[in-house]
């Protein structure tokens, strides 16, 4: 674990490419990744989808003066009561986005001799590879997946960001800022509807951490013999999820059933991180949600994560907690709080239960 301490990225064990294991023609899945027991919990049916489907939030008619408020309160119930929503109108250039999706498409499309050189090594989770592998019996996700910390630029990788082949790197430099500034908006407008004091928030997400996972799933020959993404609430503050293509597979767990997500176009799909959970005293909520795979079809998608400074404090805001309304959660330092995300494996929301009073 010493690695860890001095990592604030974490480590994770390394495992074979499941994008080079796909192109095998496989018709049967290797042991390591068979996990029957995600089929466990019932999919929604049909009927049902029609009546469960995640909020959707117009960020224009967020900011405008006439339907501001009301669309504030739909905001505010969303994050209440499903951790979850779909953003339009989000602001965010269209064109910028369509290189986003071409661009991380090829990237993972690199010849295995060019993705070697950002693999991830035994002291760092960030690279090509999985993340939170901590022993060598643990199952493993069908995909592969690409992760760097992007903000604040001097905590990048020597190795990774800057070396990206161009034009991916101009392209991610564009994207990370305009999704850090969107971030800041949402999480602001967050804080408003909850009445917390605007420099409360801002001060803590104003130079904050930004991690950006760029996720490939290969069909499967077995598809429902394995999870994509095991079920898990992101231990971050903001996560912030581009469909890089049309093949569904993200579904959240609401009322104990498993919900799938039908991404819109041009839409960004928002979720609440447990640092989120803590800081508004359990109000808002972390949900559990995990990525199923495809048979026929890859599935693409890009998860910007956006937390407070490394600097900063997670714990409930003070202005919310009052007599009736006492702390539900410890306040511990950000960096000891990654330290504890990442050493240990995703299991659906254990760590945000390990910093309940």
């Amino acid at each position: 674990m010493e690695e860890i301490n001095k990592n604030p990225s974490g480590t994770s064990l390394l495992v074979p490419s499941v994008l080079e294991l796909a192109k095998e023609n496989l018709t049967t899945v290797p042991q390591r990744y068979i996990q029957p027991q995600h089929q466990d919990m019932v999919l929604i049916s049909e009927e049902d989808h029609s009546t469960l489907e995640i909020p959707v939030i117009d960020m224009h008619r967020l900011l405008s003066v006439e339907s501001g408020s009301s669309e504030l309160d739909k905001l505010h119930l969303a994050c209440k009561e499903w951790g979850f929503f779909q953003l339009v109108n989000h602001g965010v250039n269209s064109s910028l986005v369509e290189k986003v999706r071409l661009e991380t498409q090829d990237f993972f499309n690199l010849p295995m001799s060019e993705k070697k050189k950002f693999w991830q090594t035994p002291q760092h989770m960030e690279g090509f590879g999985q993340a939170f592998v901590v022993s060598e019996d643990q199952k493993l996700d069908w995909a592969d997946l690409y992760y760097m910390t992007t903000l604040p630029k001097h905590s990048r990788m020597p190795h990774l960001f800057p070396q990206l082949p161009l034009p991916f790197r101009d392209t991610l430099e564009a994207y990370s800022q305009e999704i850090k500034d969107l971030a800041i908006v949402i999480i602001g407008l967050m804080g408003k509807a909850l009445k917390i004091q605007e420099r409360e928030i801002r001060e803590l997400f104003e130079d904050g951490i930004q991690l950006m996972r760029m996720n490939y799933y290969p069909p499967c020959p077995e598809p429902e013999k394995v999870i994509g993404l095991t079920p898990h609430s992101d231990g971050i503050g903001l996560a912030i999820l581009l469909q890089l293509n049309e093949v569904e597979g993200l579904q959240i767990r609401k009322d104990g059933l498993w919900v799938p997500v039908k991404p819109l176009i041009n839409a960004f799909i928002v979720n609440v991180g447990d640092i989120l959970e803590i800081i508004t005293n359990g109000i808002y909520r972390s949900i559990e949600h995990r990525a199923t795979v495809n048979g026929e079809k890859e599935r693409l998608s890009f998860a910007t994560f956006y937390s407070p400074s490394s600097d900063g404090v997670v714990g409930p805001a003070p202005s919310l907690i009052t007599e009736q309304t006492p702390p539900r959660f410890k306040s511990i330092g950000v960096k000891d709080y990654f330290k504890g995300l990442f050493s240990r494996k995703l299991d659906g929301k254990a760590y945000i239960e390990v910093m309940r009073i």
